[in-house]
Formats: C-alpha cells, sequence, structure tokens
C-alpha cells in the first residue's frame, strides 16, 4: 500500500525545494553578508527554486515509470514551461518592475505620489534556472537511491 510518507517523488520535490531555498540563502548571504528571511517565501533569486522543484518531480518520474511514460512527458513538459516563464516571462516582469521603480523615485523628487514599490525579484537568469534544474536532478537521484 502506497502512503504519502513514502512517495519518493514527493519528497524528491520537497527535499529539492528545501536545498535550494537554502542555496537562495547562502548565496545571498555570500554576497550582501545578511541573512534576508524574507528569501524563503520570495520569487526569484539563485538557484530557481521552482526549476528544482519541476525538474525533482520530473527526474524522480523518469525512475520511478521511465523515460517513456506519459506521466513522465506530463511532467517533463510541465519543468519545462516552468522553467522557460521563470527565465523570460518573469524576469521580463521584474526587469519592468525595476525600471518603474526608477521613474517613481525620479518623479517623487519632484511630485508628490505614493511610495509604494513594485517587486522587482521575480524571474531568474538561465543560469539561476540551470542550477535550479541541476538541484533538482540531483535530489531525486539521492532520495531514489537511498530508498
Amino acid at each position: 500500500m502506497d502512503t504519502l510518507a513514502a512517495n519518493l517523488t514527493l519528497w524528491s520535490a520537497v527535499l529539492a525545494w528545501a536545498v535550494a531555498q537554502l542555496g537562495k540563502q547562502l548565496t545571498h548571504v555570500a554576497v550582501t553578508r545578511r541573512v534576508d528571511f524574507r528569501l524563503f517565501i520570495s520569487a526569484g533569486g539563485m538557484p530557481s527554486t521552482h526549476s528544482a522543484t519541476v525538474s525533482a518531480l520530473a527526474a524522480s518520474v523518469a525512475l520511478r515509470e521511465g523515460f517513456g511514460s506519459a506521466l513522465f512527458a506530463v511532467t517533463a513538459v510541465l519543468a519545462l514551461l516552468v522553467m522557460f516563464d521563470a527565465q523570460s516571462v518573469r524576469r521580463a516582469a521584474g526587469i519592468q518592475a525595476r525600471l518603474l521603480n526608477q521613474i517613481v523615485d525620479e518623479l517623487f523628487r519632484e511630485h508628490r505620489l505614493a511610495q509604494t514599490k513594485l517587486v522587482e525579484l521575480l524571474g531568474h537568469t538561465p543560469l539561476e534556472v540551470l542550477a535550479g534544474l541541476l538541484i533538482g536532478v540531483f535530489c531525486a537521484l539521492i532520495v531514489h537511491s537511498r530508498f
């Protein structure tokens, strides 16, 4: 009988998420010398947690069901869509938010405007996505080799 606790695919994704979130914090500390707990619930940064999670799902399904299975095809396509979105659409939105924030800052100097800032760290660079992908596959291999 399969139980939630024995679901290696779920634990592969959870481990990849945790490793990527920890990696994001460590990367931030290495660059800024400060801990920022908001990174645990924010989008963007190095490595991509989204990429790590979906690639762990796809890798785990491949290990359990095979590369020729329909379920692997679904998870692989989902992973590719998430990773493409992270490094294109969401990244472009972050760049636009940064530009709009700069415009508002310049206008605020001369006019009284609301000081609400847009979130700038939304997407990922291709390197951040690649790092997430590698973390995900590695975590799935670790989980499947241990159980």
